[in-house]
């Protein structure tokens, strides 16, 4: 792999110069980006350390970090770093590094290596597909010269004619990155294939400059508003977040899986042959964090085995039942009277006889979650359905806000906390209006308006970005005072209390630029995807990829005689990827994003050496599988595929 490392250390001459009067040195080195990703040391650190030494210099210590350029990680690991005594930093990186350091150490820093330039073609994005996250990917058309950034305007659509000598009328001393980037585009012989691509180009000669500074400036803050990282996909929303919910017709067979939360499956109590009604229990639960099933049809029990189960790819035990149509209610669906006539007890109660989950995704018993060991006084509703394409639970906010009231009153009650946060993503402005008006004479209830960004939904972000507070490593919600419950699973707890209905259907969306006719339904659990495709019209094409979930945290079908079940949020068909993996070039772009600031790039290597002590090291168990490393990824590395393996790893660690 060809090596676009960014520095290089000074040559003897000059370090003994810049050293000149200088010493109790601290010295701070960035391990070497866009190479060959290897975990061992660069050698410029130990090499200096030598030199100083040998030059008489007094070393208080040193440090070497990956991405020095990047000030919220170094910002943390500088804290308390530089010991007493301690009156140079030095620092071996890149100008982005050395100016991030300047920025923080509180210490005269000496530069001891020199900035290189990009030398021949080199681009961010390795692979064809691009991420539509930044512009980065601009460097395979430029030639490896960047518009972003050697271009003191940010230009990407070609030059602004305004360059005098070759250099920038805003910077002087600046090139100016366009006439760079024509010279070697020709000196490539690919500056004929350039001018040929339709580039338009603007006059930017009468910008005020300092505007248009002020503003990128105020972007790239505006970035880390809430949590760090996070990525900017496309929405693709516009599918069917018009599309008012519809009853999907009743499916002739469901097929109900035993395994629909996280824990323990439940066990099978109806035998092949039995009759069962709607919300009759046919799985119990087989442990604390485990949940019943119930029958979604009236009808007959025509199989109880193992059948494909949509998430994990294999075959899990499952009772199928054939409909009678009739959809008759079984005895024990009855309303559970008002609710201030409820205690807690009697609530948490509900909830778990009614079998309600995490309905997000993750499947999480809800009764073990509104039962914390600590004290909560917040209740975040997450409404913010930051994945690209779903649009379920803003059409669940929109048709069922009172349903949504109702169950945040209930969990309040059962939580003893003070207040509820209804939390929604600013492209849902229609249900923020609703909601708002729907809490605005109720005291202990509000709506938070967030800026979208994914994965704003997850717990530990969402936290962070409402509350200000960071759930500590290796923590849960409840330590910090919060917990926090899906839109949907709100709704299914109402549903649970007021009609005494067990969570039997759900609202999803089947959507994607592949479906002939998306909408948003309430689908019966155990309802075949086939089916969802189906009456959706079908596919566009043959090819596509059909995954349960959304675009980014979702999980591809093999087959689409998978059922429906209680996380199940959406269906989507989409294009399929033909990308190919790529080897790491260290560019650092998944640290850049990881909302829970880890360093993802380690997780793959570490997997490969099988490495799990490492991976422990480096915090995997707090990486939420929100998949923004993957995303971004130059090589398309599929990062998720090793944090899973060593999620395991460490799990069966003694």
């Amino acid at each position: 792999m060809e090596n676009y490392t960014k520095y290089k250390l000074k040559s003897s001459d000059e370090l003994t110069s810049v050293l000149s009067g200088k010493d109790n040195l601290f010295v701070i080195a960035c391990n070497k980006c866009f190479k060959e990703f290897e975990t061992v040391d660069e050698p410029d650190c130990d090499e200096f350390l030598k030199f100083a030494k040998e030059q008489g210099k007094t070393i208080t210590g040193s440090a070497k970090f990956d991405f020095l350029c990047n000030k919220m990680h170094t910002e943390r690991k500088l804290q308390d770093l530089l010991p007493e005594g301690t009156e140079n930093v030095v620092v071996i990186s890149c100008g982005l590094g050395i100016q991030t350091v300047a920025d923080l150490a509180g210490k005269p820093v000496i530069a001891a290596s020199n900035t290189l330039n990009y030398r021949g073609h080199h681009g961010m994005a390795l692979t064809k597909k691009s991420c539509d996250a930044c512009a980065q990917c601009y460097l395979n058309v430029t030639g490896g010269v960047c518009p972003i950034v050697d271009c003191s305007k940010s230009l990407v659509n070609g030059q602004c004619g305004g360059a005098k000598n070759g250099k920038c009328e805003v910077d002087p001393n600046k090139d100016c990155a366009w006439e760079k980037i024509y010279q070697r585009l020709a000196k490539q012989g690919r500056l004929e294939e350039f001018l040929n691509q339709p580039v338009q180009v603007r006059d930017y000669s009468k910008v005020n400059f300092k505007v248009i500074n002020d503003y990128v400036k105020s972007i790239r803050e505006d970035r880390l508003n809430g949590y760090y990282g996070g990525v900017h996909p496309s929405e693709r929303k516009e599918f069917s977040e018009h599309i008012a919910l519809k009853k999907f017709p009743d499916p002739k067979t469901v097929v109900i899986s035993m395994s629909q939360h996280l824990g323990a499956p439940a066990n099978p109590i109806v035998q092949v042959g039995d009759t069962v009604k709607v919300g009759q229990k046919i799985g119990e639960a087989a442990g604390f964090i485990s949940a019943p099933v119930h029958s979604s049809v009236s009808g007959t029990v025509v199989a109880v085995e193992p059948r494909m189960h949509g998430t994990r790819g294999s075959e899990v035990m499952a009772v199928v039942i054939e409909s009678d149509g009739k959809n008759t209610l079984h005895e024990s669906v009855q309303p559970h009277g008002d609710l201030d006539s409820l205690t807690p007890d009697d609530i948490i109660d509900i909830i778990r006889e009614a079998g309600i989950v995490g309905m997000g995704g993750a499947g999480f018993p809800t009764c073990v979650k509104l039962k914390p060991a600590k004290p909560v006084d917040t209740i975040l509703l997450n409404g913010c359905e930051c994945e690209p394409l779903l649009t379920a639970d803003h059409r669940v906010l929109l048709e069922f806000a009172d349903d949504i009231i109702f169950g945040l009153k209930a969990i309040l009650k059962t939580t003893g906390a003070g207040k509820g946060i209804i939390v929604i993503e600013d492209n849902k402005p229609d249900a923020i209006e609703l909601m708002q008006e729907k809490v605005a004479n109720i005291g202990n209830m509000e709506v938070f308006v967030a800026r979208t960004k994914y994965p704003q939904g997850a717990e530990k972000t969402l936290i962070k970005r409402v509350m200000g507070r960071k759930v500590p490593s290796g923590g849960l919600p409840a330590d910090v005072g919060v917990v926090v419950d899906n839109i949907s699973t709100v709704k299914a707890i109402s549903d649970a209390i007021q009609k005494g209905m067990p969570l039997v259907e759900r609202v999803a969306t089947v959507t994607g630029e592949k479906i002939k006719n998306p909408g948003n339904f309430i689908i019966k659990i155990g309802t075949s995807v086939k089916e969802l495709i189906d009456y959706c019209g079908g596919f566009t094409d043959d090819d596509v990829q059909v995954k349960m979930g959304g675009p980014m945290m979702g999980f591809p079908l093999n087959t689409l005689e998978v059922p429906m079940m209680k996380g199940s949020n959406g269906i989507i068909a989409i294009d399929t990827d033909e990308t190919k993996e790529q080897p790491c070039i260290k560019c650092g772009r998944c640290v850049d994003v990881c909302p829970m600031e880890l360093s993802p790039l380690y997780f793959v290597k570490y997997a490969k050496e099988e490495n799990w002590q490492g991976m422990k090291d480096m915090n995997i168990m707090d990486c939420v599988e929100c998949r923004c490393c993957q995303y971004i990824c130059s090589s398309k590395i599929p990062i998720i595929n090793s944090i899973k393996a060593g999620k395991n790893a460490v799990r069966g660690m003694k």
